[in-house]
């Protein structure tokens, strides 16, 4: 990015941070602080104080539930005390008295007909030898003040409920249904019933109490207190649209009496079905059940969430035998509440919107010239001349002045870009005069380096093989005179031993045959300093028979050093070599591999078929040890005359077999790796070429790490 475009592309954006979208900002910031305030005010209110009537509301509920279970149990003593004070009872009872017990049977009848008319479950008039023995009618004696009647809640067992009437015993089994949230139930079917229960006293005309009448209602399965106290407390109007409320008695954790429906929500009858035999949740159970508190809060009632309010129920003894619920749906009071928010937050864009239209159409003479100044702006950034001019506004106006410092600074940038462009031409022309000068001079200099690298490298190598030379004519001169006199001497022996020159023949031609060899590594000496004048003769020879010869002469040597040489020789096709030169090359790499592994280890020979694209080229010999390897550091000069790396090394050996193989058109490459072993490869063609000369830094693949080679 240019300087231009930094500074303009900077002030663009401080200029619209400080007109106009600081006007909108501005204008619109008390508004919308308002606005939200008054949401997040409502948000509040309504989670803290409706939340709060909410749960006072339910409380109150069930505070009416609670005093509406107790009237029903004064109904109920009242009831009673109207039986006993109705003339055919009295009537019945003073001929009881008077000893008539043929009036039991009419007063049991007239018993029964008033059950069925004040909606009692069960109506009977006990003796109190009877109530003495009975254990539940038992417990209820000592409550019993004077004449007066005492009401309470009663669990009774299925046998106890058959004792009073076989009817009541089979309306209390309600099957209990596995309810989300709640404990798992261990039966599957409540036999227990939970009554309302009256015990009155009945005095004779003395005033002693020999009778009892023993009257209630059996609650399990019975609708009409839920349903009683739900008219109360949830009549029309008292809770939003689509609201239930509803009333539980529980008998321990279990639905006995409810109102609360199977189904809840849209697309339902309310009244469709009751959840009777489903389970309270277990958070309430404990909160309720186990530790006797009240619970006021949002709970799940059998399918849905509820606010909620529980108190526990005691039977006549005080012990904890279930509870008594009032509650209504959850769902609307959040479907008004977030409709609420919905509405708030439609009524705040609406108002935004409306307001920042206004402030946008009061503010356009403001805006128009900063729209003029923004166009200019970007036409200059994309490349064009262009200029703010004159914005029709007063001199003292801030836009005016910041559009005339605009085309002052935009006329000085573009003098000074003129002035930087012509001098970054001439600047660019001169660089490259001088890189150019540069790098011809360079290439020269690169040229000389390598001629004289190369020369003396070449002098060096001269000097050596001159040398080479003039030592090795005088040791040929030196060694043949004694060689001839030694083979001389042999064929002598051989001739005075006549027939007894068959015994120690062996060891006559092995003599004669290591002179022959003597002879031949002094020609090869002279051929590497001459090699001019030695050129030895060529012919096609088969690999497998010059290898087990080699082996034979180096069995001596290597098995001294304890190295074992595994010969693999696959190949067929014959090449064109001097056989004698090809044998010292292999003696001489085959020792170079013994010494590398320090006198022990295994040295694979392989031999076989060059074939390139299924075309046989020639043959190749490989010779691999497990050696010390060579660093990669020294690979590169292995091949130079008299580079060694052993104390009694010549550094000629590699040398003159690279020399040897070379001459024929041959390669010799090596692959190393430090500590496991060096691999030699050499390849020979089928019919002799031209010498091959690469740079010895060409002959190998790449080698990490390497052996030490001679």
């Amino acid at each position: 990015m240019s300087l231009f475009q930094r500074f303009f592309g900077l002030t663009w954006r401080q200029m619209q941070a400080k007109v106009r979208y600081r006007i909108l900002i501005l204008t619109l910031l008390p508004i919308l602080l308002t606005l939200v305030s008054l949401v997040f005010i409502t948000i509040y209110w309504n989670i803290s104080y409706t939340g709060k009537q909410l749960f006072m509301k339910v409380k109150a509920d069930l505070t009416v539930a609670i005093n509406t279970l107790s009237s029903v149990q004064d109904h109920q003593e009242k009831q009673l005390e109207r039986v006993m004070h109705s003339y055919e009872f009295q009537t019945g009872f003073r001929a009881i008295e008077s000893g008539n017990n043929a009036q039991l049977d009419a007063i049991h009848e007239f018993l029964q007909q008033q059950q069925k008319l004040l909606n009692l479950d069960f109506l009977r008039l006990v003796s109190i030898d009877n109530v003495a023995g009975d254990p539940q009618l038992r417990q209820m004696l000592p409550r019993v003040i004077g004449h007066q009647a005492y009401s309470g809640l009663m669990v009774l067992g299925d046998s106890e409920l058959t004792r009073i009437d076989s009817h009541l015993a089979q309306r209390a089994h309600i099957p209990i249904v596995a309810t989300p949230r709640a404990q798992v139930p261990k039966n599957a079917e409540e036999t227990r019933g939970l009554l309302s229960r009256s015990l009155l006293p009945v005095p004779d005309a003395q005033g002693h109490v020999g009778w009892y009448l023993d009257g209630g209602t059996l609650i399990n399965g019975d609708t009409r207190i839920v349903d009683h106290i739900r008219d109360l407390v949830y009549d029309k109007g008292t809770l939003p649209d689509h609201s239930i409320g509803t009333v539980t008695i529980f008998l321990n954790n279990i639905r006995i009496s409810t109102n609360v429906p199977l189904n809840i929500g849209p697309g339902h009858d309310r009244m469709q079905g009751r959840a009777l035999g489903t389970l309270v949740s277990e958070e309430v159970r404990q909160k309720v059940l186990d530790q006797g508190k009240l619970w006021i809060d949002r709970a799940f009632v059998y399918n849905d969430w509820f606010i909620s309010a529980y108190a526990p129920l005691e039977d006549i003894r005080g012990k904890r035998i279930g509870m008594i619920y009032s509650g209504f749906s959850e769902a609307p009071f959040i479907h008004n509440y977030l409709l609420n928010i919905i509405e708030l937050g439609t009524i705040l864009m609406l108002v935004l919107l409306v307001s920042g239209m206004l402030v946008y159409r009061g503010a356009y003479s403001l805006l128009q010239p900063i729209e003029r100044i923004h166009h200019v702006v970007n036409a200059v950034q994309s490349g064009r001349n262009m200029r703010i001019g004159a914005l029709g506004l007063d001199r003292d106006n801030e836009l005016a002045n910041l559009a005339e410092q605009f085309d002052r600074m935009l006329d000085l940038l573009q003098h000074r870009n003129a002035q930087i462009q012509a001098a970054a031409e001439q600047l660019e022309m001169k660089v490259e005069e001088r890189t150019r000068s540069l790098q011809e001079k360079t290439e020269e200099l690169q040229k000389n380096v390598k001629l004289l690298n190369e020369t003396r490298h070449q002098l060096v190598t001269n000097e050596k093989l001159t040398a080479l030379g003039e030592l090795t004519a005088g040791i040929a001169h030196e060694i043949n005179n004694p060689t001839a006199v030694i083979l001389g001497n042999m064929e002598l022996l051989r001739y005075e031993l006549g027939d007894n020159a068959s015994s120690v023949q062996e060891e006559i031609d092995l003599i004669i045959q290591q002179v022959g060899r003597i002879s031949t590594i002094i020609r090869s000496l002279l051929q590497y300093s001459r090699p001019g004048e030695f050129n030895a003769p060529l012919e096609i020879q088969q690999l497998t028979p010059i290898i087990e010869e080699m082996q034979l002469l180096v069995r001596h040597s290597l098995g001294k050093q304890e190295v074992v040489l595994l010969p693999e020789l696959h190949a067929s096709y014959p090449v064109e070599v001097n056989r004698p030169q090809l044998l010292q090359v292999l003696i001489n790499m085959v020792m170079n591999a013994a010494h590398a592994m320090d006198g022990k280890g295994r040295i694979w020979l392989r031999a076989y078929d060059w074939v390139v694209q299924g075309e046989p080229i020639g043959a190749r010999i490989e010779i691999e040890d497990e050696g010390r390897g060579i660093p990669a550091d020294q690979i590169g000069r292995i091949f130079d005359p008299f580079y060694t790396t052993r104390k009694d090394g010549t550094g000629l050996g590699l040398s003159l077999s690279y020399g040897i193989i070379n001459r024929i058109g041959g390669t010799i490459d090596v692959r190393s790796i430090v500590g496991k072993g060096t691999l030699f490869t050499i390849s020979l063609h089928h019919r002799a070429k031209e010498p091959f000369n690469p740079p010895y830094d060409n002959l190998f693949g790449q080698a990490d790490d390497s052996s030490a080679s001679s």
